[in-house]
């Protein structure tokens, strides 16, 4: 409202008061009829609320049960997510300082296992590099500073046999387990073997213990005793200890003094006296003496047995060996245990033993990966079941299936072997009855 200030004069202590009739009324309450006309202008000022409406949704569960569920939207710093998505993440990052940057990557966590640790971790280290790592030193400087350190000095000194504190007591035990171990069981045998077993003496019943298989009723010596049927030692009962007994000496297995070279040349001129060929335990032999060996084995005729365990046997050498045992067909037995041959030269190696099919007897165990695998006994599996000449393999097999499968298909081998088919007639087995050998 605006008035007129030249048309109207008051004292300092009249006020002035606005009736509902739009009239001037004096401070003592009546109206004067008398006082000037005042203009009178009102400006109208339009407030405006703003009213969050929530909205509330009800779900029905059931005809009796109903649940209300209040939804609010999510804010962060006060804005509503929604906002958010607008946004262009890679403008704001473009606008950030590198101090900036590095504060925001030291906050956030990438959690990406394809990142080196050195660009996850917030930790950097700004200082240069004073040169290359030497662990000699850094490990002397460390024990060093360990040596130069002095000890935290301890507020009480040590003093032997002075209990500070409280003295921890074990609380009480029950003693109902032992209790129940003195307890008898009474075992009801029958008249039969509690009369037996009442007559028996000691050394009867530690035999006994020994046939039934109870190895921890008694001590190593009692058992073996038993077993061997020597007499059970004197002074050892039930409760008797087994003393310690001097082991017996054996001599020392003599070194194989197989002249590698002289057998090479009886190899390859093919020496109908050399049947039998061992290099067991023989160390330093060259890859070129085994090529010269292998190369005489091709056309040799009167080998039968060759045994080369732990000579250092590689895979380039065992490739060699199997080409050719390829080519030689009087080889009955082979033996290249605790040697370096990878699994997939061992398949080639029974794969070879296809060629000629002469090979009874092959033993490759102890090689250098303990565990071959399915897929590598699955192979040598389905080569075994291929080989009706092969008699025993000496191979250590970890799937019960591939054991099972080479196991019976060397059984068929060996009944196979027993039988000898008669001219005009079915085959008939060889063994011969026990009591056609008596007579």
């Amino acid at each position: 409202m605006e008035v007129d200030t030249e048309n109207v004069r008051m004292d300092e202590t009249d006020t002035l008061v606005m009736p509902d009739d739009g009239g001037v009324v004096n401070s003592n309450g009546n109206d004067d009829d008398d006082a000037p006309t005042v203009e009178e202008t009102y400006e109208i000022t339009t407030t405006r609320r703003k009213t969050i409406r929530t909205s509330y949704k009800i779900q029905e569960t059931s005809s009796s049960t109903k649940t209300t569920t209040m939804t609010t939207a999510a804010k962060l710093y006060g804005k509503d997510l929604s906002e958010y998505d607008d946004i262009d993440v890679d403008q704001l990052l473009a606008e950030l300082t590198p101090e900036e940057l590095n504060i925001l990557a030291k906050e956030v966590d990438p959690d990406d296992s394809f990142m080196p640790p050195s660009q996850r971790c917030s930790y950097e280290c700004n200082k240069s590099p004073t040169g290359p790592l030497n662990r000699k030193k850094l490990i002397e400087h460390i024990n060093k500073q360990a040596l130069e350190t002095p000890d935290i000095p301890e507020l009480k000194p040590f003093v032997p046999g002075v209990i500070r504190g409280k003295k921890w007591v074990p609380p009480p035990q029950d003693n109902t387990k032992e209790k129940e171990a003195d307890e008898q069981i009474a075992i009801d045998l029958g008249d039969e073997y509690e009369q037996a077993l009442s007559a028996a003496t000691q050394e009867e019943i530690i035999d006994l213990a020994a046939i039934l298989g109870f190895h921890s009723m008694m001590n190593q010596d009692q058992y073996h005793a038993s077993l061997l049927n020597s007499g059970q030692p004197v002074g050892l009962g039930w409760d008797g200890v087994t003393k310690a007994s001097q082991p017996k000496v054996y001599p020392m297995e003599p070194p194989n003094d197989t002249d590698v070279d002289a057998t090479i040349k009886q190899v390859r001129d093919d020496d109908s006296s050399l049947t039998d060929l061992n290099w067991n335990n023989i160390k330093n032999i060259s890859d070129e003496k085994f090529i010269q060996l292998f190369e005489g084995l091709e056309m040799n005729t009167h080998l039968e047995s060759l045994s080369l365990t732990n000579v250092g046997l590689n895979d380039k050498t065992a490739q060699r060996l199997a080409d050719a045992v390829e080519k030689n067909s009087t080889l009955r037995v082979l033996n290249v245990e605790t040697n370096f041959i990878s699994p997939p030269v061992i398949v080639k190696l029974i794969r070879s033993l296809l060629k000629t099919k002469s090979i009874e007897e092959f033993r490759c165990s102890n090689q250098r990966s303990q565990v071959l695998g399915n897929k590598i006994e699955m192979e040598i599996t389905q080569l075994v079941e291929q080989n009706p000449t092969l008699l025993r393999l000496g191979l250590h097999l970890e799937f019960n299936d591939a054991r099972h499968r080479v196991a019976a298909h060397l059984q068929r081998n060996i009944d196979r072997t027993n039988f000898v088919p008669i001219a005009g007639g079915p085959a008939t087995s060889t063994v011969t009855p026990a009591d056609d050998l008596k007579k």
